[in-house]
């Protein structure tokens, strides 16, 4: 019901499954990246509300013990920045591209979160629940593809919201202004 009231005020919205993705999503300058960490979603929003959703994979509702450290792996819900896409190389972890798009926090500090694929994405992507990463967010190649491009298209940098509460973040840009100037 969530998504059907989102996809309401949206001109134009398409789902990932069964499409040629590539042609579908045109990057645009100022697209977010909203991932609702509840339903392992995300979505590509343009400014004017467009939108194209996708499934993806949110971290491990647990504590774990992964590189060293000991932490509760549930992806954080904030509010992110793109501002490096790394190349990790082929790997399981980072999946045959080994492409790494690194997560900032609004005071430019630099975090171990990211976007990235999986060698078992697809495996992955394919549950229901799909809370299995260590804390990043991966997405399938093709995806990935079309982030990475998004990013381009805005200079280098791409903001990610991570929320339980997708619904304001999807909101147009323009109509989000607009409803906190008249309140």
């Amino acid at each position: 019901m969530f998504i059907g009231l989102v996809f309401a005020w949206s001109a134009q919205t398409a789902h990932a499954e069964g499409m040629d993705t590539g042609n579908f999503w045109i990057p645009r300058t100022n697209d977010r990246f909203v991932v609702d960490v509840q339903e392992n979603i995300g979505y590509l929003v343009h400014e004017n509300g467009d939108v194209f959703s996708f499934p993806v994979v949110t971290g491990q509702r647990r504590t774990v013990h992964y590189i060293g450290l000991t932490y509760f792996a549930a992806t954080p819900e904030r509010q992110w920045t793109v501002r490096t896409h790394e190349n990790k190389g082929k790997s399981v972890t980072f999946g045959p591209s080994g492409r790494f798009l690194r997560l900032f926090l609004d005071d430019g500090e630099r975090t171990a979160y990211g976007i990235h694929g999986h060698m078992s994405a697809e495996e992955m992507l394919s549950e229901e629940k799909r809370y299995r990463s260590m804390g990043c967010i991966i997405v399938s190649e093709p995806i990935l593809d079309i982030v990475a491009r998004t990013l381009d298209a805005n200079g280098g940098t791409l903001r990610v919201i991570t929320t339980r509460k997708a619904e304001t973040a999807l909101l147009p840009t323009e109509k989000t202004a607009f409803t906190a100037a008249r309140k």
